[in-house]
């Protein structure tokens, strides 16, 4: 806009200060009429200077000039280092100006405090709209997750969005996580750049689903990620997907969760259970035998049988699937019955997800090397010679592992061929339930591992055995004084 108005008091004569404030409110008032970026910009024509208004979440809002947006986020979190700054909180945000050094101090407060209540009124005014269009989006995503694409991209006018990248996040407070992503995102059902996004909370989680034509900008992790540092969030991600995989990516998205700590609080689907030991394992024998293991089971059955390994139990399954308990442990009473064996075993357990792990999904069976040798499916109790017996999964194996102490070593087994269970093992290891609860404390230190991952816990038995010595049995553990335990 132009320059050329009065932008303070010395503008004009000595009695006319009354009519330039009254001039500068006018002009900042219809502004506002007009949009939340004209207004700022407004504020940075009458200080002959910068305007910008950050938000702790999502950066810069709204910025005139567009450079002076990492100026001023870095001045709203940082006040101290920028004293020629005058700031205002504003609408859940920080309204910053920069003046030209020549303005009259009193005449920019005036213009900050004006431009800051503008503001506070777009705010409660969105805020009374915001509600409705919250409802909204949750009944989008509850339809999303039902199948019906066709009637979501419709309604959000997005025909030619053909992927969808969702994330789950559960915390202490997801309301107030909810407002502030929100406004963090300020999502559109018109969509923008190519992208539309639904934030909505279904079933006590706050839902995230990203529309997109099959790659995203990274916009909404990098706001999610604050979101979830700033509330204490843990979060599973899947996608991209195509958007009639939707329920897919749900259930992986929960499965992912799971894996989800305060160190990291953002875990993506395909990163669970996809450790280094798929990749050093020997591509010929490993494929065929993991296509013979998983031979009896369909896609569907396998993509339970995966949320089930990952999220440790079937409760957790079941509701990461959105389905009831009961009828998860019935499917996999099936999968087990296919299979032939104990899907509660560690051992089970592991090699399933080695296989599961294996590219044998979606790819079309060579000539030879990607077949079973018989019709008869493998069994995952066991693994066929030349797969885990290597050089480079022995290497692996003792870089995990290699460094526990030889009771660590013993306990950390125990524990894990008792399903993780503390009481069993401690009884078995003839130690108190605190002395093992240490024991698996320094574990997972040493290890650097989070051993409430049942992924994790997998890929721990695998380096165990594969690494297992003479010794390692709980009747081995030297002892002086009945149950005290003798370091070696």
């Amino acid at each position: 806009m132009s320059t050329t108005h009065p932008t303070g008091p010395d503008a004009a004569g000595p009695g006319d200060s009354r009519t330039v404030r009254e001039a500068m409110a006018d002009r900042l008032l219809r502004a506002a009429t007009r949009s939340g970026a004209q207004l700022v910009s407004e504020a940075a024509v009458l200080v002959q200077g910068a305007a910008v208004l950050a938000d702790p979440i999502a950066g810069a809002v709204y910025s005139t000039p567009a450079t002076a947006a990492a100026d001023g986020v870095h001045a709203a979190a940082h006040p101290q280092d920028h004293p020629h700054h005058v700031q205002r909180p504003a609408a859940g945000a920080v309204l910053v100006l920069h003046p030209a050094p020549t303005m009259n101090a009193e005449h920019v407060g005036l213009v900050a405090t004006t431009t800051a209540a503008l503001l506070e009124v777009r705010g409660q005014r969105a805020a009374e709209l915001r509600a409705e269009q919250m409802r909204l989006h949750s009944t989008l995503l509850r339809l999303l997750l039902a199948g019906h694409t066709t009637s979501v991209t419709d309604t959000v006018r997005a025909g030619g969005l053909t992927h969808v990248t969702l994330y789950r996040l559960t915390g202490p407070d997801i309301p107030t996580a909810h407002q502030v992503l929100w406004r963090a995102v300020r999502p559109s059902l018109a969509g923008h750049g190519g992208a539309c996004a639904l934030i909505g909370e279904v079933d006590g989680e706050l839902l995230v689903a990203e529309l997109h034509h099959g790659s995203d900008d990274g916009r909404v992790l990098r706001l999610v990620s604050r979101v979830s540092e700033r509330h204490n969030l843990l979060a599973g991600l899947a996608g991209p997907l195509p958007l009639a995989e939707t329920p897919t990516a749900h259930a992986d998205a929960a499965a992912a969760r799971h894996s989800a700590t305060p160190a990291h609080r953002i875990v993506p689907a395909d990163a669970v259970g996809t450790p280094q030991l798929a990749r050093l394992l020997p591509p010929g024998p490993y494929t065929a035998w993991a296509r013979s293991v998983l031979s009896p089971l369909t896609p569907d059955q396998r993509h339970l049988l995966l949320v089930r390994l990952r999220t440790g139990s079937a409760p957790r399954a079941a509701t990461a699937l959105g389905l009831s308990p009961g009828t998860v442990r019935t499917r996999l009473r099936g999968v087990a019955a296919l299979l032939g064996a104990e899907l509660d075993d560690i051992t089970v357990q592991a090699h399933l997800l080695l296989a599961l792990r294996a590219p044998t999904r979606g790819d079309g069976q060579g000539e030879g090397e990607g077949r079973p040798e018989s019709d008869r499916p493998a069994r995952p109790e066991t693994l066929p010679g030349g797969i885990l017996d290597t050089e480079a999964a022995r290497t692996w194996a003792v870089g995990l592992v290699g460094g526990l102490e030889p009771h660590l070593r013993i306990a950390l087994a125990c524990w894990l061929r008792h399903h993780a269970r503390t009481a069993p093992a401690a009884t078995e290891l003839h130690v108190h339930r605190t002395t093992l609860t240490t024991w698996l404390t320094r574990c997972a230190e040493r290890l650097g591992q989070n051993l409430t991952d049942a992924a994790v816990r997998a890929e721990l038995h695998l380096a165990l055995e594969a690494t297992a010595k003479d010794g390692d049995d709980p009747r081995a553990l030297p002892r002086r004084g009945g149950r005290t335990y003798r370091r070696l």
